[in-house]
């Protein structure tokens, strides 16, 4: 049986995701669509301990030994989940979508919101997955790229099929093959995460902005125009916008986007390179246009009407939370049972309308619309069909890749 060798992160991935914790996606909240970043002793501790000790050698994806189920015998189930990601009453004494769950099949639920980052959390988790104990958690919600991680070290169980059939049926067709999980053997979205073009319509004029060849290239937007500090987004896009798969590109593919990103730096079209800071320069006008997060749009929207996104014809890029039961979780059928109660549409409408972010789920549009109209019709709550096409996900990068791509985009942006 081949293993892993401990897999350490180096400088540039360590920096990558410091820029992220400090004020990019992973310093992003949910409904404050400040995304909590957990900077601050645990958080960089928990950077230091993934590179200090590695990770151990682990089986790869698959191996996972499943653990005894005590579902049966044990109704009830641990969840950790993100802060402010999970719908409230108006009192904020209950939470409805999981006292449903709870009313309808007797399984309690202990909620716990206790991830503040991935890389915080994964530190946390990380001693007892690799000497093979339970972490006290049945089921965890992960950004993609951490997801992909403990998928291939074989710390999370194989979901079973049989209790996930809303799950099945109803996850959105751009969700349903990433490279790291295809055919989500191991994982469920929680979430989506869409990268756009957002711009100021009454700092451009009145003109709309649609693509990463105008902010590069349009001489009206010179030093008004901002990228974002996370490699994936900002690369990503511009793969995108010269022809190239974010999903399949080669080396040569990404030195090429680098350059190009790198010309409109040299002659001063990109004022700065930004986590979440963007938004208070694009409210002003100071930034007229930039690549920036939906969520974000959202809320901006509901305070300045000026403020416009657009999806680019060359498409967008979409990263996701994800639902996983971890390696020695004693209640799996349990976790599934509850991950599929949010893929009912009615459910799933729930928990949209509080967190607005993108739902994985279909169906679910004319749910939302009995909630709020407008939000049914937020295309970056629910993206349609069209929408929906031109998402694509950064592919995974192995440690080697992603060091170099890191070190190229540190000196891109003078990180």
């Amino acid at each position: 049986m081949e293993q892993y060798e401990p897999e350490r992160l180096s400088a540039p991935q360590l920096a990558a995701m410091r820029r992220s914790l400090t004020n990019g996606r992973g310093a992003l909240t949910r409904r404050s669509l400040l995304r909590a970043s957990g900077m601050g002793a645990l958080a960089l501790g928990g950077l230091g301990t993934l590179s200090a000790c590695g990770i151990p050698p682990a089986k790869r994806e698959g191996d996972a030994v499943a653990s005894d189920d005590h579902s049966a015998t044990e109704k009830r189930i641990n969840f950790s989940n993100w802060t402010e990601y999970m719908d409230v009453s108006e009192d904020e004494k209950h939470r409805p979508t999981l006292e449903a769950f709870t009313k309808r099949t007797g399984i309690s639920v202990k909620y716990t919101e206790d991830i503040n980052d991935n890389v915080e959390f994964f530190g946390k988790i990380k001693p007892q997955l690799a000497a093979g104990q339970d972490t006290g958690r049945d089921l965890v919600v992960v950004t993609d790229w951490l997801a992909a991680r403990i998928i291939r070290l074989g710390w999370a169980q194989k979901l079973d099929p049989a209790n996930l059939p809303h799950a099945f049926a109803n996850l959105s067709a751009q969700f349903r093959t990433p490279d790291w999980d295809p055919g989500r053997a191991y994982s469920y979205p929680w979430t989506g995460i869409p990268t756009v073009i957002a711009y100021n319509r009454k700092a451009t004029g009145g003109r709309k902005v649609d693509s990463i060849t105008q902010l590069l290239d349009d001489p009206r937007l010179k030093g008004k125009v901002s990228f974002l500090s996370e490699m994936r987004d900002s690369v990503g896009m511009t793969l995108l916008d010269m022809g190239k798969d974010p999903g399949s590109f080669t080396d040569a593919d990404y030195d090429a986007a680098i350059g190009r990103i790198q010309k409109g730096v040299d002659k001063k079209q990109i004022r700065r390179f930004t986590g979440n800071d963007y938004t208070a320069d694009l409210s002003k006008g100071d930034i007229a246009a930039c690549v920036a997060w939906a969520g974000d749009i959202i809320q901006l929207q509901a305070d300045n009407p000026d403020i416009e996104f657009a999806i680019p014809a060359a498409g967008y890029i979409t990263s996701s939370d994800n639902m996983l039961v971890p390696a020695g979780a004693r209640h799996k059928t349990n976790a599934e049972k509850l991950m599929d109660h949010y893929y009912e549409p009615p459910v799933a409408a729930q928990l949209a309308a509080y967190i607005n972010y993108v739902c994985p789920v279909d169906g679910v549009a004319p749910e939302l619309a009995k909630i709020d109209e407008s939000m049914a019709s937020n295309t970056l709550i629910l993206p349609d069909r069209a929408m929906a096409a031109k998402s694509h996900a950064f592919r995974s990068l192995d440690a080697a890749e992603e060091t170099a791509y890191e070190e190229k985009f540190a000196k891109l942006i003078g990180a």
